[in-house]
């Protein structure tokens, strides 16, 4: 299968991602402050007081004036720093999305790219651009709860385990998967992406994390991200980690500006203060693991709606209705049109339809809105 063709079947005119919010406000005719935003996976209570000091310093500052330092050398050495790792493993980027692109293309001439399914949007995107090979990977749509879980075994013929694609946790099954069960596939692909995106929000995920394969495996990339950890989606900031023969590549193949001044600021003063970091992180940890818990709980208690458990920040529901199952979409349009509530289209996530919507954890009052609202619509749809 050729990654354009399956990247817009895929598609189907729903949004790839979430948190378009100034799109859904103009459809709705509000504000986009008066929405709750569920669809994206961001800390509600970020970004840190500390860190939007740092960004308004760095606009009086010559971040505006002047252009970055293309080599962002003060943010590599942060980054580098903070992993254990030296400054030319590191390359930092315009948000994840950007570093996916440059992956695709390594990946487009390693062979086969193996896909989880369902699995994020952005993958096939980034492969599309160059006509990159896929091959799927299932994986089961029913799993019960645990600390982590084992990476699905991959059966692939001679010559086609090319590229592997993880999201480590999962997205959007919020699925930990163990780094024992991920050492093994990096002996039998060119090339492994790992994309970490969510892990640092994850309690327990670091353990797991594939960084300290790194020295040992130059097959392996690892991709990260700050905009969810620090609810900077407006800045875009991300890093790959990896070989630097590799992201010297990268580095060749893209704009010359990718990171721009006021991102370079804030990641260089998140890795500045490894103690500060360290409060911060354990504190989205928390939250992360008590409104996971509760939010859990109260999803159970609703008629047709089965949550899934989840390592994440965010977690899948399902309709079903005596082991049948039962659209979502009428229960998400009802969120959007009457109570301003943003739950994530699941069908831009191939292998998932009408039944499957994706959560983001709010703070517990936000919480508390989305639970009264769904008990409310599905009440009314009963009726």
């Amino acid at each position: 299968m050729q990654a354009g063709s399956s990247y817009a079947a895929l598609l189907n005119g729903v949004e790839p991602h979430g948190g378009n919010q100034d799109a859904l406000a103009r459809r709705l005719g509000c504000r986009p402050d008066q929405l709750l935003d569920a669809s994206a996976s961001l800390v509600p209570f970020g970004p840190p007081g500390w860190l939007k000091r740092q960004v308004a310093a760095a606009l009086s500052g010559s971040a505006l004036r002047c252009y970055p330092d293309r080599e962002q050398w003060e943010l590599r050495q942060g980054i580098a720093r903070a992993h254990g790792l030296v400054p030319a493993q590191v390359l930092p980027g315009n948000g994840a999305a950007e570093l996916f692109t440059w992956a695709a293309r390594d990946a487009a001439t390693a062979g086969c790219n193996w896909l989880c399914v369902p699995g994020f949007a952005d993958y096939h995107r980034a492969l599309s651009t160059w006509d990159a090979q896929l091959s799927p990977l299932p994986l089961p749509l029913r799993w019960q709860r645990q600390p982590c879980w084992s990476f699905p075994s991959i059966t692939a013929g001679p010559g086609e385990a090319g590229a592997l694609w993880i999201t480590n946790p999962h997205n959007p099954t919020g699925q930990l998967w163990s780094r024992s069960s991920l050492e093994p596939l990096l002996d039998r692909f060119a090339l492994v992406v790992a994309d970490e995106a969510f892990l640092s929000l994850t309690p327990g995920g670091e353990a797991e994390s594939l960084v300290p394969l790194l020295g040992r495996y130059p097959n392996l990339v690892v991709i990260r991200s700050l905009t969810k950890l620090l609810a900077i989606a407006g800045l875009r900031l991300g890093y790959a980690l990896g070989d630097p023969a590799r992201l010297q590549a990268w580095q060749a193949w893209r704009d010359p500006w990718p990171v721009n001044g006021l991102a370079a600021a804030a990641g260089t003063a998140w890795f500045a203060n490894r103690a500060r970091a360290d409060r911060w992180t354990q504190r989205v940890q928390r939250w992360t693991a008590r409104e996971g818990a509760w939010l859990q709980q109260q999803l159970a208690s609703l008629p047709g709606i089965i949550p899934m458990p989840s390592a994440a920040n965010y977690l899948l529901i399902r309709g079903e209705c005596n082991g049948e199952p039962v659209s979502l979409q009428p229960l998400r349009e009802a969120l959007e049109t009457r109570h301003r509530i943003l739950l994530r289209d699941c069908r831009s996530f191939e292998g998932l339809d009408e039944p499957w919507l994706r959560i983001g954890y709010q703070s517990r009052a936000g919480n508390r809105r989305i639970i009264r609202a769904m008990r409310q619509e599905l009440s009314a749809q009963r009726r």
